[in-house]
C-alpha cells in the first residue's frame, strides 16, 4: 500500500481555497453562475494551473476547457476526468469544482512522481452544469454526447435574454474545437456525495454504481374562488385543500419506495393568493427520483389515480402533465470496479452508492465507458452556503481518482 502514488493533499486543499475566493459570498459559500465574470476569472486559473502542471488546452464550441496531459501513445483515445466549474446563486465551495481541482491535482501528482501513462489523461471543466442561470442544467455536455445539438445549446438564454453563444464571446471562452466525436477511452468524475448517507455510516469512498431516474410533472387543481368569511366549509371547492392533500400522497409514495425513492413537491402557485378567499387554483410540481424505471411508470400511474380520487372528493377538475423525462443511470462495469479496486488498495472503507442527482457524468456515461467516485459532506448539505467537506476527504477522493485513472490509461 505504501508503494501507491499519492496527491499532495496540502496542494490540492490550496487549490480549492484559492478558487473558493472568486465569487466568494459573506456566509462562506461562492456565487459563480455560469459563464459570469466570476466563472470567467475561474477559468482563467484553471487554465494556467493546467497550464503550469504541462497540459494543453483545447476549448470547444460549448466552453468545455479540455487541459490534456500526453501519453506515450497519444494515438490511443485518452482517459478523462472532470467536474463543472459554476455554481448555484448561494452555492457552496466544492460542488462541481472539487471534482475539476482533484484532476489537476492528478496531473500534478503525476508529475511529481515522474509517472508517464500509456495513454493520454485530460481533466475537462464542464460548461453550465447547474442550470442556475441557463436552463436545462447539463447542456454542454448534453451537447457534446449528442443528447442536444449544438444551436440549441448556444440558444439558451438567461433571465435577461443573452445566449450562451452570446456569454461565451462575451467572456472569451467561444471555442473552436468540435462538439465530441472522439473516442473516451474512460470517464471518471470525483464529486462530493450532497447527501448524508457516507458521512452517517463513516464511509469515505462512495463507488457510483449509477444515477436515479427522474420524472418532473406539472399539476393543477382547480376549484371556485368564493369568499371566505361567507362560503360554508360544505360548499366550498377548496383547490389548495386538495393541493395538501396531494402533497401528502406524493410523500407517502416516496415512503412506500424505501431507501432509494424520492417524491417531491418543490413548487407551488396558489391563486389568487388572498388571505380572505378560498383558493380557486393552484399550479405545483411534483418530481420522482429512483434507480428502477419500472418503478417510475408504477409512481406516474399511482400520481394521476391520487390527483383524481383526491380531485373528485372535493370536486375539482385537474391537470397532470409529465415535462421531463430522464432515464436511469447505469455506470460501466469495469470503471466501478477501478474505483472500488483503488478504495481497497488505498485501505479507505467503501460502499456503492446511487447518485440522486444529474452529473455530466451521466450524459458522458453515453458515449464513453463511466463512473463516479463520491466522497462526503459535512451532514449532506449542498447547495448551501455551508456546504463543508475535511480535507482528509478531499484528498482520498483524488488518491483514489488517481489510481482509478492510471488503472484505465495502462490499458492498451
Amino acid at each position: 500500500m505504501s508503494q501507491q502514488p499519492r496527491v499532495n493533499g496540502g496542494r490540492l486543499w490550496d487549490s480549492l481555497m484559492e478558487m473558493a475566493q472568486i465569487g466568494a459570498i459573506p456566509k462562506g459559500g461562492v456565487c459563480r453562475l455560469a459563464l459570469s465574470e466570476e466563472d470567467r476569472i475561474g477559468r482563467d486559473l484553471f487554465v494556467q494551473w493546467a497550464t503550469d502542471a504541462g497540459c494543453s488546452i483545447r476549448v470547444d464550441a460549448m466552453g468545455n476547457i479540455f487541459a490534456r496531459r500526453a501519453g506515450r501513445n497519444n494515438d490511443l483515445a485518452p482517459v478523462i476526468t472532470g467536474s463543472h466549474g459554476d455554481s448555484q446563486p448561494t452555492g457552496g465551495k466544492f460542488d462541481g469544482i472539487y471534482g475539476v481541482l482533484a484532476g489537476i491535482e492528478v496531473m500534478r501528482a503525476l508529475n511529481d512522481h515522474d509517472i508517464q501513462t500509456e495513454r493520454p489523461l485530460e481533466v475537462v471543466n464542464w460548461t453550465n452544469e447547474e442550470g442556475s442561470r441557463f436552463a436545462p442544467a447539463m447542456i454542454a455536455s448534453g451537447v457534446y454526447a449528442g443528447v442536444f445539438d449544438l444551436e440549441y445549446g448556444l440558444s439558451r438564454t438567461d433571465a435577461k435574454g443573452i445566449t450562451i453563444g452570446q456569454a461565451l464571446e462575451q467572456i472569451g471562452y467561444a471555442g473552436s474545437e468540435p462538439m465530441g466525436g472522439r473516442e473516451l477511452h474512460a470517464a471518471f468524475e470525483l464529486h462530493i456525495e450532497q447527501g448524508p448517507i457516507l458521512e452517517a455510516e463513516n464511509i469515505t469512498i462512495g463507488v457510483v454504481s449509477g444515477a436515479q431516474g427522474q420524472r418532473w410533472y406539472e399539476v393543477e387543481l382547480t376549484g371556485r374562488t368564493a369568499h371566505a368569511g361567507t362560503t360554508p366549509m360544505n360548499h366550498r371547492l377548496d383547490a389548495l385543500l386538495g393541493f395538501a392533500r396531494v402533497v401528502e400522497a406524493v410523500h407517502s409514495l416516496g415512503l412506500e419506495q424505501g431507501a432509494e425513492g424520492r417524491a417531491t413537491v418543490g413548487m407551488a402557485n396558489v391563486f389568487p393568493n388572498s388571505r380572505n378567499v378560498v383558493p380557486g387554483r393552484v399550479f405545483f410540481s411534483v418530481e420522482f427520483r429512483h434507480p428502477d424505471e419500472a418503478v417510475l411508470v408504477g409512481l406516474d400511474m399511482e400520481l394521476r389515480e391520487q390527483v383524481a380520487m383526491i380531485a373528485d372528493e372535493i370536486g375539482l377538475t385537474w391537470r397532470v402533465e409529465q415535462i421531463f423525462q430522464y432515464a436511469p443511470i447505469a455506470f460501466d462495469s469495469d470503471c466501478i470496479q477501478r474505483v472500488s479496486e483503488a478504495a481497497s488498495a488505498l485501505g479507505y472503507s467503501q460502499r456503492p452508492i446511487i447518485s440522486g442527482a444529474g452529473h455530466d457524468a451521466c450524459y458522458l456515461n453515453r458515449v464513453a465507458p463511466t463512473s463516479m467516485i463520491f466522497v462526503p459532506c459535512v451532514d449532506g448539505l449542498s447547495h448551501n452556503e455551508a456546504e463543508h467537506i475535511h480535507p482528509h476527504w478531499a484528498e482520498a477522493g483524488a488518491n483514489v481518482l488517481l489510481l482509478a485513472m492510471l488503472a484505465k490509461a495502462s490499458e492498451v
